[in-house]
């Protein structure tokens, strides 16, 4: 038994076999960090959330829009109980019907700020636009009867805006129509409380609007609005033809909604982008009528359970999905919990090839190397990502990473000039210890590329190794680190 100790001891074999077993044996640290950052990562998005709720949300925008509000009446017959009829009752509901820009021109620029909950960093921005288009004349043969012999009274319109927290809304919008300067407020008096733009705000057409709007003419209108969001703003398309200019001294936006930038240009100074959607294309008015689609209804309870019947089966589907728009976000470059889940992924391997480095010059060398020195370099690596994380919650993440892997290389470089007998051995050893952690970055540093460049350089690794160790005996090296053999072979000679 004693002799099989020995044995196991001085066996290439069961010494890279107890390597495989303590690298894996190591992935029990490395899956505590990933916990870490993975938990930090959350604790980010709960900040932005508290963030959300106290201050303002991401912001989308629908609108402006004229909505009509209008009454429909009509007659009809009451029954006894055996179904007779015996006499006539009037039924009515309200309505909107809803008219939506000729033409929508949104012209404004996204100035960022920075907000943090703890040590988290949220960015805002903060929309000052310019909106200006216009509606054409109103024809009220385009609002249909739902009811046979029924007759439609229409009453003042209102315009209708709405974006997704109105406590963004820095002040109060100003709206110029038909030369007439309209005053926004919460809520007007025609448009149902479940409807799309009930928690929205309404303006009143009144003076010269409404009196070109009652002579049938097109209303042009210009409105000013200052709004806050968090990160993200999107804008539903809902005129005949809706384009955008939106410019932002921020330098890492993020285009998406369902229509991407007809032209960006994106530079260190910020990024300047245009739209241009036509409602050919996109069902975003579809979604805001089934949206403002609703009734009421006036009279005894069983009239209005009647109307809401009648309602129901004539509305269109409320599901129409997500709300179709063009969006722009304020992404932060370099998110410091993903680089770091995204550098935990090569832990495995990283650890692998630095006690693959040691143990070659343990054999090369004529070195013996305890497991439990082996066990501390692999910490020691281990270590480094839990360095990573929190070093880039606090400094910038090439300052962290920079900082992380010097500490780690001096580490290792002191501790194997020791260990292997001499500074130049030991700066060696350091010095392809910081190789890999240059690798690792430029892995970091080129996302699209990553891939790649990490098969590149598992291949070369292993190339390289296979390169120098071609000609080696490994037999015969087994036999020089047993004493046994060692000595036996001393006596043959002799």
């Amino acid at each position: 038994m004693l002799q099989l100790l020995k044995a196991l001891q001085t066996s290439v074999l069961a010494k890279v076999a107890g390597l495989f077993f303590l690298v894996l044996l190591l992935c029990i640290p490395l899956a505590e960090i990933d916990s870490i950052n993975r938990e930090r990562g959350e604790s980010q998005r709960e900040a932005a959330q508290e963030l959300a709720d106290t201050y303002a949300s991401r912001q989308t925008m629908v609108g402006p829009l004229l909505l009509v509000p209008y009454v429909e009446r009509w007659m009809e017959p009451l029954r006894d109980a055996q179904g007779k009829v015996i006499g006539q009752a009037q039924r009515s509901k309200e309505m909107a019907h809803v008219v939506f820009p000729d033409k929508l021109h949104i012209e404004g620029s996204m100035t960022p700020q920075e907000r943090y909950r703890g040590i988290f960093k949220i960015p805002f921005y903060t929309l000052n636009a310019t909106l200006t288009g216009g509606f054409t004349a109103f024809d009220p043969k385009a609002v249909s009867h739902s009811e046979t012999d029924s007759k439609i009274e229409f009453k003042a319109p209102f315009i209708a805006f709405n974006v997704s927290d109105l406590r963004g809304l820095d002040g109060s919008p100003a709206l110029v129509m038909g030369g007439e300067s309209l005053r926004f407020r919460q809520r007007v008096p025609g448009i149902a409380d479940d409807a799309w733009f009930a928690d929205g705000i309404h303006a009143p057409v009144t003076g010269a609007a409404l009196a070109a709007w009652q002579a049938n003419t097109p209303l042009n209108f210009e409105m000013k609005l200052g709004l806050v969001g968090q990160d993200t703003l999107a804008i539903a398309p809902i005129a005949e033809e809706t384009t955008a200019h939106l410019t932002s001294p921020w330098a890492h936006p993020s285009f998406g909604g369902r229509f991407l930038a007809a032209q960006r240009n994106v530079t260190p100074q910020g990024f300047d982008a245009h739209w241009r959607v036509s409602s050919l294309v996109t069902s975003a008015r579809e979604q805001v009528r089934a949206g403002l689609s609703s009734g009421r209804g006036d009279g005894d309870a069983a009239a209005a359970v009647a109307v809401a019947a009648t309602t129901a089966s004539a509305r269109p589907p409320r599901n129409l999905g997500t709300l179709q728009t063009f969006d722009v976000s304020l992404a932060q470059p370099i998110n410091v919990y993903s680089m770091s889940t995204r550098a935990g992924k090569y832990g495995m391997l990283f650890i692998g090839l630095v006690l693959m480095a040691a143990f070659m010059f343990e054999l090369f060398r004529k070195l013996r190397l305890h497991p439990i020195q082996y066990g501390l370099v692999g910490l020691s690596i281990a270590l480094f990502f839990l360095l990573l994380l929190a070093l880039s919650e606090k400094f910038a993440f090439w300052i962290a990473y920079a900082s992380a892997a010097g500490a780690s290389v001096a580490l290792l470089a002191v501790y194997f000039s020791a260990v292997l007998g001499g500074w130049r051995r030991g700066l060696s050893f350091g010095a392809f210890v910081a190789l890999l952690y240059g690798a690792l970055y430029g892995l970091l540093a080129s996302e699209s590329n990553a891939l790649l460049l990490g098969a590149l350089l598992i291949f070369g690794m292993l190339a390289t190794l296979m390169l120098v160790t071609r000609k080696v005996d490994w037999y015969a090296l087994s036999r020089r680190t047993d004493p046994a053999a060692t000595a036996a072979t001393a006596v043959q000679g002799a």
